[in-house]
């Protein structure tokens, strides 16, 4: 038992399970805007979340197994479970088999429809792993993979797609895509010694950090957009507003020159920018 449940939690670090937290609340955004015309049932709820937790576990664990031997040279990454031989290849391609299968059968339990999408979105995810190898703009294609998630839940409850969801995905994309390119500044010496893509290392991290800035600048705009589309309750403009707080005091926790709160902006910030997005949609739902 002892065994089984230290095995449990070794695979929950090497996926980084807690991180989850970034792109569900954003797909359960979707989920209560799309309860105004269409009313999700427990089922509902619970397959979007078991697709959820099976497509990002699935693509993390793709991930880590691609670029196991990357980071085994990387001073940062050599402790993941992988290069670090708590987890060997086979057990982790296991581990990625059997969460792909939970999210394609979690897909087919909400709908036909669902069950043939998740396999070009499972595609898409898990070819993110191969994008560092040959495109600086691999953080704009990880945002893009995940803005899938949104959609996919609107698409699950509503049996259609409504060009009024996309908005929120692109807010998601570009959030994402913004604190990537800000967690990628770690390893510039490092991608241009191995000869690997990302804007920190081609453009270098003032440039960099500027995109990032311009991107979370939009995901501002997009939620505001989604705010006058769904015609929102004005409440939301509360919860937006300390989103854009928050956005802000990313950007001044890091700067080019000073990484040191690094993962204060990454693993915390973000993880509260998300709850209250989804703590607004829910809100405003109420009050409408």
């Amino acid at each position: 038992m002892e065994y089984i449940k230290s095995k449990i939690l070794v695979y929950g670090r090497m996926i980084k399970f807690s991180h989850t937290i970034f792109a569900l609340p954003f797909a359960l955004s979707a989920v209560v805007m799309a309860w105004e015309n269409h009313t999700p049932s427990i089922l509902d709820f619970f397959w979007i979340l078991m697709a959820m937790v099976g497509a990002r576990s699935a693509a993390m664990g793709f991930n880590r197994i691609v670029d196991a031997d990357l980071d085994l040279k990387n001073r940062r990454t050599a402790i993941r479970e992988i290069p670090s031989g708590l987890l060997s290849k086979k057990e982790s391609f296991l581990f990625v088999v059997l969460f792909s299968l939970i999210f394609i059968f979690s897909a087919a339990m909400l709908s036909p429809l669902c069950f043939i999408l998740s396999f070009p979105v499972l595609f898409f995810l898990l070819f993110y792993s191969y994008t560092k190898r040959f495109t600086k703009y691999c953080h704009l294609y990880l945002g893009f993979a995940i803005s899938l998630a949104p959609i996919g839940a609107w698409v699950a409850i509503t049996g259609t797609l409504s060009w009024s969801i996309v908005f929120l995905s692109l807010s998601l994309m570009t959030y994402i895509a913004g604190f990537d390119i800000l967690y990628a500044c770690q390893d510039i010496d490092f991608d241009q010694n191995q000869g690997l893509f990302s804007l920190p290392a081609k453009i270098g991290p003032e440039k960099a950090m500027g995109i990032s800035l311009i991107l979370h600048v939009a995901t501002f705009i997009f939620l505001f957009i989604m705010y006058v589309i769904f015609d929102m309750h004005p409440v939301f403009l509360v919860f937006l507003g300390i989103i854009g707080l928050l956005l802000t005091a990313e950007h001044k926790l890091v700067t080019h020159d000073n990484l040191k709160h690094i993962n204060i902006a990454f693993f915390h910030v973000n993880s509260v920018i998300s709850v209250i997005l989804f703590m607004g949609v829910l809100v405003q739902g109420f009050f409408r």
